[in-house]
This record gives structure tokens, C-alpha cells and sequence, in this order.
């Protein structure tokens, strides 16, 4: 799916509606930075809030995903191209996660590699001190190349309201964790708590 595309339509039509970011926001219980942010293509509407969308731009869901008014005789082929595009960001997100985990068990088996080194083999002092530092630039450089892949698979679940959101890299980072869940706060209740990641959106 082209964000970018649909978040022009999304815009061309609010301004169609006569709509300002701002009263779009309000109807769908959301701030106006998100529409915003769908309208410069940089994130799509979580699927709790597509039909919502849909209805006050008046268009269908189709509509949305395709980035344009579909026709009637492209109805069909334009509904099978979008699913196909889901199952596909479905199984990136997948992918994604599961080179997260394996970027993470690399970098964690070369870190201890390291420092057993460094810490029980007669060495001088410079090459100890130097695979410390290889350790330590091991551990950043794998654990960011991690959290990038990880950040880039799938959407939240907040606890409260079941609004589906992606984070921002900023709370993302910040955000306590466990191996299922990340402590946020949803832009759509307000509410800070564990949400669960959701890899199908």
C-alpha cells in the first residue's frame, strides 16, 4: 500500500468534507497530529479506526486502501489487490520481528564472547581494553539494529480502549518492556499502560 497516496486522498477528501484536521480528529476521538501524520504518508489509520474514517469522509474502506475513489468495475480487483498487501505487511512484520530476535541472539553471543575473552585470557592491558570497547560497541550497534527492525513490525493494542497505534521511535525507546508488551500512552484515550503488540494490525 502507498501511504503517501493514501494520505493525500485522505486529505483531499476531509477538504472535500470541508473538514479541518482538527474536526476530523474530534469525530474519531483522536488528536490532529495523527491526521496529520496519515495526511504527510507517514503511517496508515489503525483498522479500529478505518470504518470510523470511512464514514465521516464517506468513502468506502476500499476507497481508503486503494488511495482513490474505485470504480465499480474495479471494485473486485482493487479489494483483492489490498488484501494481498495486508497478508504481505503481515508477513514482513513477521519477518521483521523474527530478525529482531535473531540480531539480538547474535549480538548477545558476540558481547559475551568478548568479555569472556577479555576477562579470563592472559592479555595485555591495550587488547583488554580494546575488547571491552569492541564489546561495548558490539552491544549498542546490535541491540539499535534490533530495536529498528522491532519498532517496524506490527502496531499496540492499548489495554483500555483497544485502539490499535504505532508509537513514535521517541516513546517506543522510552517505553518499559516485556517480550509481548510496552508501556505507552494511547493517543486515542489518553491512558498510559502495558499495551500488547499486535503483528496483523
Amino acid at each position: 500500500m502507498d501511504q503517501a497516496r493514501i494520505g493525500r486522498f485522505i486529505a483531499e477528501m476531509r477538504k472535500a468534507k470541508r473538514l479541518t484536521q482538527r474536526q476530523l480528529a474530534d469525530a474519531l476521538a483522536i488528536s490532529d497530529k495523527t491526521v496529520s501524520k496519515w495526511e504527510c504518508g507517514k503511517g496508515l489509520p489503525e483498522v479500529s479506526l478505518m470504518l470510523p474514517l470511512c464514514e465521516a469522509l464517506e468513502i468506502t474502506v476500499n476507497d481508503l486502501l486503494s488511495g482513490e475513489r474505485v470504480s465499480g468495475t474495479d471494485y473486485q480487483r482493487k479489494a483483492e489487490e489490498n488484501m494481498v498487501d495486508l497478508v504481505r505487511k503481515n508477513q514482513e512484520n513477521r519477518r521483521r520481528l523474527a530478525l529482531s530476535a535473531v540480531c539480538a541472539g547474535i549480538t548477545a553471543v558476540a558481547v559475551g564472547a568478548l568479555i569472556v575473552i577479555a576477562s579470563f585470557f592472559e592479555l595485555p592491558t591495550g587488547v583488554r581494553i580494546a575488547l571491552v570497547a569492541l564489546a561495548i560497541a558490539t552491544a549498542a550497534a546490535g541491540t539499535g539494529a534490533a530495536a529498528a527492525l522491532d519498532f517496524r513490525a506490527g502496531v499496540y493494542e492499548c489495554p483500555h480502549c483497544k485502539a490499535q497505534f504505532v508509537p513514535t521511535l521517541r516513546e517506543y525507546v522510552r517505553g518499559v518492556h516485556t517480550l509481548t508488551r510496552r508501556r505507552l500512552t494511547c493517543p486515542k484515550c489518553g491512558q498510559t499502560g502495558m499495551c500488547r503488540r499486535r503483528i496483523a494490525g
